[in-house]
């Protein structure tokens, strides 16, 4: 009995040594957390979408609450409603929000372009990406196997003969879609505007006409009609500078000059806010 006390007793005194010395670090090396936090967090809609530039809803309280040049308009699926709960937490003059959506700069659907392969494979599209770019004849166009609208946390995207197509009113901009497709054919618009392109085909003209009827073929058209310079062609593809297209005195002139009709007229506005 003795040597069974003579052996615990040494591990209870050390192990009661370690507990006190843990207890009082904890309180002199404890980080105080700004009170404003839990506030700030509790604002934010909970998407950890990334599309405030930080690393989720957390890191953005974080440098809300730290940085007091952070701007409260950041969430864009949390729109003005999040925003004005920002400024008052913080004490800060409201900032209005620019909601946007997100876009597929893709038309190529199965009336427009056909497939040239029989793809049978893990149905992803970064996996069919992997396989001699796709099995659509653009090498450029969606692959429609919808990595985009798996991970929309509003179930705006929805694949559609072929190509992906994105409901505005469901949008909430949070830009998952964006980092997920392989081709990059998705991008966030601020939801005032009305023209799009809708193609991402790099080819030359001949090229691109022979796999896909709506696909551009850099003819400069627009460029042309164009009143305010803000659509060029660059890389065989029209990119629009959407700083640039304000007060268009003829609307749409470009889209409506389109030789292929990839330049789409589109009310992106709708009621994306995150509910």
């Amino acid at each position: 009995m003795e040597a069974i006390l003579t052996a615990v007793i040494p591990v209870v005194i050390i192990g009661i040594i370690c507990a006190a010395v843990l207890v009082i670090a904890s309180k002199v090396m404890a980080v105080k957390e700004d009170e404003r936090f839990p506030k700030v967090r509790e604002c934010l809609p909970g998407a950890n979408c990334g599309a405030c530039g930080f690393a989720g809803c957390d890191g953005y309280a974080k440098a809300l609450c730290e940085n007091g040049d952070t701007p409260t308009n950041l969430c864009i699926p949390g729109a003005d409603g999040v925003a004005k709960q920002l400024s008052e937490v913080l004490g800060v003059e409201f900032a209005d929000v620019v909601e946007q959506v997100a876009v597929v700069h893709c038309s190529g659907d199965c009336a427009h372009t056909q497939d040239k392969v029989e793809y049978q494979g893990i149905e992803t599209c970064k996996a069919a990406k992997l396989l001699y770019g796709g099995k659509g004849n653009c090498s450029y166009g969606c692959l429609g196997f919808g990595d985009c609208a798996a991970v929309c946390p509003k179930g705006a995207i929805c694949i559609d003969d072929g190509v992906a197509r994105v409901n505005t009113k469901d949008c909430i901009g949070c830009g998952m879609c964006t980092k997920e497709c392989p081709n990059h054919l998705i991008s966030l618009v601020a939801d005032v505007e009305r023209v799009f392109v809708a193609c991402s085909n790099k080819d030359k003209g001949a090229v691109t006409r022979k796999v896909c009827s709506s696909g551009c073929i850099g003819c400069k058209k627009c460029e042309k009609v164009c009143p305010n310079g803000a659509i060029k062609v660059t890389d065989n593809v029209a990119v629009i500078d959407y700083d640039k297209c304000q007060d268009c005195p003829d609307f749409a002139v470009c889209a409506r000059n389109c030789t292929t009709g990839c330049i789409m007229i589109a009310d992106l506005s709708g009621y994306h806010r995150f509910k």
